[in-house]
């Protein structure tokens, strides 16, 4: 392999996995709508009063079969929205518990069926599981088109800062599960209304968080414009 020997330029400017948050109601899957070639998939049920490209699923089985169909088409959107992760991540607890029962350890976990969870295992060791299964299905939906938004909820926090209470927007995963969320996207958008306009932030603060690993949306708080957004 020839190493290089000047700078290598970057291969893209927009990001290919992107993140959108923000409190309810505020037009999430609206603005989503808007966006051209995306194809919107709502795990929650809460598109009906949206025209937009769209399919709904209602469990990890129908999920894998609109995936399955997108793959055997070519890969028709240039965008596809999962709307919402925090739906997927519950989804997955489910698929924890079957990983979980196909280890030696858990071959007898919930033998009778009374609807366990993987979670109630000591010392938060189910958590493992859902991480494992959840990881599983943001590599899969990765591979479905070009750029992949994740759409959640947002979650207020209270953190201690200088002796004091400070009200934090967060997004709303368990633990480890909003880490690998966030370090698999290129961006992070907290999403909310200013006057009658609806606005994204990529600006970590103390109090939201944000971020994008994108030049031109480092730090950036403009109205939600998709161009302005994706701009290769």
């Amino acid at each position: 392999m020839e190493l290089p020997t000047e700078k290598v330029k970057a291969s893209r400017k927009s990001p290919k996995n992107m993140i959108i948050y923000g409190p309810p109601k505020i037009g999430k899957t609206s603005v989503l709508a808007e966006l051209d070639n995306c194809l919107l998939i709502d795990l929650e049920d809460g598109s009906d009063m949206v025209d937009a490209l769209k399919v709904k699923v209602n469990n990890l089985a129908e999920l894998q079969a609109v995936g399955t169909e997108i793959m055997k088409k070519g890969r028709p959107y240039k965008y596809i929205a999962i709307d919402t992760i925090s739906k997927l991540e519950e989804w997955c607890e489910i698929e924890a518990k079957s990983i979980y029962k196909e280890t030696p350890m858990g071959k007898n976990f919930d033998s009778k069926n009374t609807g366990a969870s993987v979670l109630s295992l000591p010392n938060g060791a189910g958590y493992l599981y859902l991480r494992m299964a959840y990881k599983k299905w943001i590599e899969k939906l990765n591979k479905l088109a070009d750029h992949i938004i994740l759409v959640g909820h947002l979650k207020d926090k209270m953190l201690e800062k200088k002796g004091k209470e400070v009200a934090v927007k967060d997004l709303d995963l368990t633990g480890k599960i909003k880490q690998i969320t966030c370090a698999n996207a290129d961006a992070v958008g907290y999403i909310y209304r200013e006057d009658d306009e609806t606005m994204i932030s990529f600006n970590s603060l103390e109090d939201v968080t944000a971020g994008s690993r994108c030049a031109h949306l480092k730090g950036a708080t403009m109205p939600l414009a998709w161009d302005s957004i994706f701009i290769d």
